[in-house]
Formats: C-alpha cells, sequence, structure tokens
C-alpha cells in the first residue's frame, strides 16, 4: 500500500499540518510506504526523506490569498507522482489542495479527512464550493475528527452514506513535578485554572476571565497564548479588578508548556463558536490526569471529546457563571476531583492516543481498498 497526505504546511503551523505528519510518520513506521506534500508556509520548495519508508515533498509557494496558499508547484509536482500512490489521503479545508488534486487526473482512491467546514472566509468560499462540491464527490470516504461534527457540518449531509471519523491521537504530554511544583509556588499554592490558545473572539476568554468573579481567592486563572485581543482583556481584567485572578501570560513556548498542564487543577476551554471543531489541548490535559470545562457548542466536536460526567464537564458557551460553577462543582471535594482525574486519564487512554489514530487510519485504507466504504467502526 502507498499512500500521500495531502494538504496544508510545512514547518507546521496548526492542528491539521500536525496530523498531517504524524499519520505519515505513524504509518511509515509500521511498513506503510506515506509521503507527504504540502506547501512551503515560507515559501520554499524541498525534499525532505523522513525515513525509509517516507518523504516529505513540501512545493514552492507563490503568494497567500484568503489564508490559502497559492501553488502552482504542487499541482505540477502532484500530476507527475499521483499515480504512485494507491491512495490520496486529503485534508480539509485547503483549497490548494483540493485543486491540485482534479488538476492531477489521479485516478486511484481519495480519503477526504474533514478536519473542519471553511467558516471565517466567506469570499474564498462562494468561489470554492463548486471545487468543494466536486471533492465530496469524488471522495470514497470522508472522515471526520468527531461523529458531532460529521453529522452537523451543513456540506456532508448529502454524503453521510460514506463518512466515519477518527479522533485525533497525541502521545501523552509528560511533565515534571519539579517544575510543576514550581509553578505552583510562584502562583501561592493556589488552585490554578489553565487555559490556552490564540487571543482571539472564538476562545471565549473575556468569559473565562468574567468567571473569576464567581470563584474565590484561593483559585487562579492562568491564560497562556497571544494574540490581537490580548489588550482588550488587559484592560477587562484592570477594570473588573480580577488582577490577582486572572493572569495572562503570553505565548507559552512548547517546552514549557507540561509544567502549566502538570501545575493546573483543570484546564477550561472556554470557546464560543463552531471555528473550534475538536480542540487538541483538552486532550493533552486528560493525557496529564487533568479534568476539563469545556462548552457545548452547537455542531462542534468539542463537547464530545470532553465526555460530560466523566472526563469533566460541558456548560454551554459564553456564560461565566457557569464556567465558575463547573470548575467548583469539580474541584470543591478532593474525592469528586480524583474521580475525574482519573477518567479523564482513561478518556484519552482508550479514544486519544497516537497509536488508537494510527491503527483507525490504517483500517480505514483498507476499507477503502477493499470497497467497505462508509462502515463507522
Amino acid at each position: 500500500m502507498r499512500v500521500l497526505q495531502l494538504g496544508k504546511f510545512y514547518p507546521l503551523i496548526g492542528g491539521v499540518e500536525k496530523v498531517m505528519y504524524d499519520l505519515t510518520l505513524g504509518l511509515s513506521e509500521r511498513g506503510i510506504h506515506c509521503d507527504m506534500m504540502c506547501t512551503g508556509s515560507d515559501g520554499r520548495a524541498e525534499t525532505i526523506k523522513l525515513n525509509e519508508y517516507a518523504k516529505l515533498i513540501c512545493c514552492k509557494t507563490l503568494f497567500k490569498f484568503a489564508a490559502t496558499t497559492v501553488s502552482y508547484d504542487m499541482i505540477r509536482q502532484l500530476k507527475n507522482v499521483c499515480s504512485n500512490y494507491d491512495i490520496i489521503h486529503i485534508h480539509h479545508p485547503d483549497p490548494m489542495a483540493c485543486l491540485a488534486l482534479y488538476l492531477s487526473g489521479y485516478k486511484g482512491k481519495v480519503m477526504l479527512h474533514w478536519h473542519s467546514d471553511i467558516l471565517k472566509q466567506r469570499l474564498l468560499l462562494k468561489f470554492y464550493i463548486p471545487l468543494q462540491r466536486w471533492l465530496l464527490n469524488r471522495a470514497d470516504l470522508i472522515v471526520g475528527t468527531s461523529p458531532l461534527y460529521i453529522k452537523e457540518s451543513p456540506y456532508l449531509q448529502d454524503v453521510q452514506y460514506k463518512t466515519t471519523y477518527a479522533p485525533i491521537g497525541i502521545n501523552p504530554v509528560k511533565y515534571s513535578d519539579d517544575e510543576a511544583n514550581e509553578l505552583r509556588k510562584k502562583y501561592h499554592n493556589k488552585k490554578i485554572i489553565f487555559g490556552m490558545g490564540r487571543l482571539v473572539e472564538y476562545k471565549g476568554f473575556s468569559y473565562l476571565i468574567d468567571a473569576a468573579r464567581y470563584l474565590s481567592n484561593e483559585y487562579l486563572i492562568i491564560i497562556g497564548g497571544d494574540g490581537p485581543l490580548r489588550s482588550v482583556l488587559e484592560e477587562q481584567i484592570r477594570n473588573e479588578n480580577l488582577s490577582d485572578k486572572v493572569k495572562l501570560i503570553g505565548y507559552v513556548p512548547e517546552e514549557k508548556l507540561p509544567a502549566y498542564y502538570g501545575a493546573c487543577e483543570l484546564f477550561c476551554l472556554s470557546s464560543i463558536y463552531r471555528t473550534e471543531a475538536f480542540a487538541i489541548v483538552q486532550v493533552e490535559a486528560m493525557s496529564c490526569g487533568k479534568p476539563v470545562v469545556a462548552t457545548t457548542i452547537k455542531g462542534s466536536g468539542v463537547s464530545w471529546v470532553n465526555k460530560n460526567g466523566f472526563s469533566g464537564l460541558n456548560v454551554e458557551p459564553g456564560n461565566s457563571r457557569k464556567l465558575a460553577e463547573a470548575i467548583i462543582s469539580i474541584c470543591s471535594d478532593s474525592a469528586t476531583y480524583n474521580i475525574f482525574c482519573e477518567q479523564a486519564r482513561t478518556r484519552f487512554e482508550t479514544c486519544f492516543e497516537k497509536s488508537l489514530m494510527i491503527d483507525k487510519c490504517l483500517t480505514l485504507y483498507e476499507n477503502i481498498i477493499s470497497g467497505k466504504n462508509g462502515i463507522v467502526i
């Protein structure tokens, strides 16, 4: 079996690219020939040998338009090599990859990984819809990251018969107890509620900040990440006199992140819009045995990832008081808290381990080749 992962950028920028890269490495480590083709986020073209069974083909980028790279090189290269592969695994949303596949003349099997709908780039979507419709019809199997997102997406209603899901899997986050204890001491051994992400509207951080008003002084909300709303959120903290209860700590380097997961009592995902389709940060927290408070965003997979009453609690989006009540409910007594911690770790181990994602993907490839498309397993 020879597979090509086709999609966004390298070096890796976001979650979609990381899934592509992890699948490429994971499958190739099992002896499956699996390459990855993408555009260069820095514009450069290069081919990198990853191991005996995998290489990364990075295509030259001409320019970027509406968050999409434009690359004639991808069209040219895919046309030259597509016949070498039994399956092309294309990752959506990426109009450039879809166009390249359309123009390639490829006749083999196609698996479409539907990470999310296009929600923000409405102008681009207007022109892309016919090509997206072609891709949905062309795909032998459409795979979402959660059953809920697949079921609710308005673009997938007519193709439900050939859909399934494969949750994103990661290696467990490993943290040092010493580093976690140092962070706890730094923040006076308060109960740390950790949130992290770009400081943009859909993350709902203004509601998490406001939730501090309903928490006692034994709690401290720490929000990692940077973005265009930082000054607005800092002003909110000042205006609500919450500087002792909420800290914006800015960008957290990858090597420092595990310590924050280790130091916190729980992780809070306050997102309010369907732009948040899955939220890998929830899975990272669960891998450390930390409960999650998240939101029930309509049509999103977020509340499926965090199993309500098991790995944590889900509340309605945009409700600060409900966020605070869920935090208190989990943390108020040690017996309840310890049960949530154990169950969060179990949720990770049974659903979101990286090896499980590789297993599921390999099974889906075998189903496609054998003609068992659309079978949910």
